[in-house]
């Protein structure tokens, strides 16, 4: 099998350029018998004589005359391929991969992508919104936003948004025919629109606060779907009572077009957080992607940022 590691190729084309072991040396900040040493390993390995040797000239052989003229166009892209890369050092440059829940996210990311694309046009943004849980490292995402509850203990975490309130919403024309609950339990007598958890299948359960303590009522709803805005427009469709965060349905409940009711029993969640491993997080394209987070993060008057 033919020895295709560099060793001593950088000292045979220092000394092919300058026809000199002392001033190849030199260059090279090493001795000369270092670079002697280099070079007649390299012939050793490959059984070939690359200089003529006398005690005032270096000459290439004809071997090694063909290896130099080779090798040189090849270690022109070698140190141009360098040089690129030491010219993009701290500047942010590559695709940044984000994962986020489709609904929760797609209204944070639009005014972060905005900002960051104005302050990086070198970076791609690659963005995949998924309600489930994501091993970042795993599935080979630079950074995440979720719930603070669903970030794992061992990510920095810098918050987006405050506590998150939900409600339970339905549009007037509901109310109208099936009229409005009064408890959390009355709701197990209301057509609900039900949340269906994508990775696992499981339902998600609507859960109340009541004198200090949290319980969950089980609704029993004709109507289930994997995506908020689905149930959104269900809800405003007049077909059921749905379980929703406020910053989706927020405008909706403002403007009349759905009502909360059992508000006083629905508790806040953790608000939302970029999320991403701590030894990435010195990497210039995910660097900046933080201060743009915290810049937009201050500029929708959220509370002090911070790591956990």
């Amino acid at each position: 099998m033919i020895d295709t590691s560099f060793d001593g190729l950088k000292s045979f084309l220092a000394v092919a350029e300058l026809h000199s072991f002392t001033a190849a040396a030199a260059r090279l900040g090493v001795t000369t018998t270092a670079v002697s040493k280099a070079v007649k390993l390299l012939e050793l390995r490959h059984d070939v004589v690359l200089f003529q040797r006398t005690t005032r000239h270096v000459a290439l052989t004809e071997a090694g005359a063909s290896l130099a003229a080779s090798l040189r166009g090849a270690v022109e892209q070698v140190e141009a391929s360098f040089e690129a890369l030491h010219a993009t050092r701290g500047r942010p440059t590559g695709t940044l991969r984000l994962t986020m829940p489709r609904a929760l996210g797609a209204l944070l990311i639009l005014p972060l992508s905005v900002r960051y694309r104005l302050a990086c046009p070198d970076v791609a943004l690659d963005i995949s919104l998924d309600d489930s849980a994501v091993d970042l490292v795993a599935a080979g995402f630079d950074a995440g936003i979720r719930l603070g509850q669903a970030v794992a203990q061992d990510m920095v975490a810098v918050r987006l948004t405050p506590e998150l309130r939900w409600s339970v919403v339905g549009a007037p024309a509901y109310f109208a025919h099936a009229g409005r609950p009064g408890t959390p339990e009355d709701l197990t007598r209301h057509d609900t629109i039900g949340y269906r958890f994508l990775a696992s299948g499981a339902l998600h359960r609507w859960a109340f606060q009541r004198d200090g303590h949290t319980f969950q009522v089980e609704t029993a709803g004709k109507l289930v779907a994997n995506d908020t805005g689905l149930i959104r427009s269900f809800a405003l469709a007049g077909l059921g009572l749905a379980y929703l965060p406020d910053m989706e349905v927020g405008a909706d409940i403002a403007a009349g077009h759905l009502e909360r009711v059992v508000q006083a029993f629905v508790p806040s969640t953790s608000g939302l957080f970029l999320y991403f491993p701590v030894r990435t997080q010195q990497q210039p394209k995910l660097r900046a992607f933080i201060d743009t987070a915290v810049a937009e993060a201050a500029a929708l008057s959220s509370p002090a940022l911070f790591s956990e």
